[in-house]
């Protein structure tokens, strides 16, 4: 079943929803700002995108700019700062079986669907 990691509050990710709903094919909406993936399911989303810890961090967030920006930091802390963080999980990620992407610009979510 495909998935929507999705934050009501950002037109990004609204638009994802939007193109999912307008496919037709059925699809779980995680509200992950209140259901908060775990270390493990971030991993594992990582790994599914096939992209390192800091390239699903938002660096404009002002939480990341006042307390991580330049800081060195390893793959494993930037997974914590993320559960820690949910704000700085990049928006919106859609899964679908083995395959990943983040909706950015949410067209892009059409390549997996």
């Amino acid at each position: 079943m495909i998935k929507i990691y999705h934050n009501n509050r950002c037109s990004k990710s609204r638009c994802g929803l939007d193109i999912l709903e307008k496919s037709g094919k059925d699809f779980e909406i995680i509200k992950y700002l209140d259901d908060v993936p775990s270390a493990k399911e971030l991993k594992d989303i990582i790994n599914l995108l096939k992209i390192k810890p800091i390239d699903l961090v938002r660096k404009n967030e002002s939480i990341w700019k006042e307390k991580f920006k330049g800081k060195t930091l390893s793959e494993k802390e930037l997974i914590e700062i993320m559960v820690a963080n949910p704000k700085l999980i990049e928006r919106p990620i859609v899964i679908n079986g083995n395959k990943a992407i983040i909706g950015r610009p949410p067209e892009l979510i059409l390549e997996i669907i």
